[in-house]
């Protein structure tokens, strides 16, 4: 948390000088125009920064949901099931609800989903 931080201090400060030139270039104009201006311009750039310092760390291993009493989607047995609800480049949180069997997850994990 303390590195996101430092880094996104950091990136806040970048933008001073960026932000300051944009206001001087365009010195003649109306000062809310320009301020406006400026902090599109910055938006603009710093959102895709943003993005990288706050993107979530990857998953070391996949998070499953477990629930008793429901069908297989595969072979149609009552019991425990489980889905992989998040893995890297994979997530079903908001997706139909499909559960397995312990046999049935297995076997999907080893095909890759």
């Amino acid at each position: 948390m303390i590195k996101k931080f430092l880094l996104y201090a950091g990136r806040w400060q970048l933008s001073t000088p960026l932000l300051a030139g944009i206001i001087w270039l365009l010195s003649g104009m109306n000062p809310l125009v320009v301020t406006v201006i400026a902090n599109f311009i910055g938006s603009c750039i710093f959102f895709f920064v943003d993005r990288i310092i706050f993107r979530p760390k990857p998953l070391k291993f996949p998070l499953w949901e477990i629930q008793n009493d429901v069908v297989c989607v595969d072979c149609g047995i009552l019991g425990e099931g489980r889905r992989v609800v998040l893995s890297r480049h994979y997530d079903r949180t908001y997706a139909k609800k499909e559960f397995r069997c312990q046999s049935y997850s297995k076997i999907k994990l080893e095909l890759g989903k």
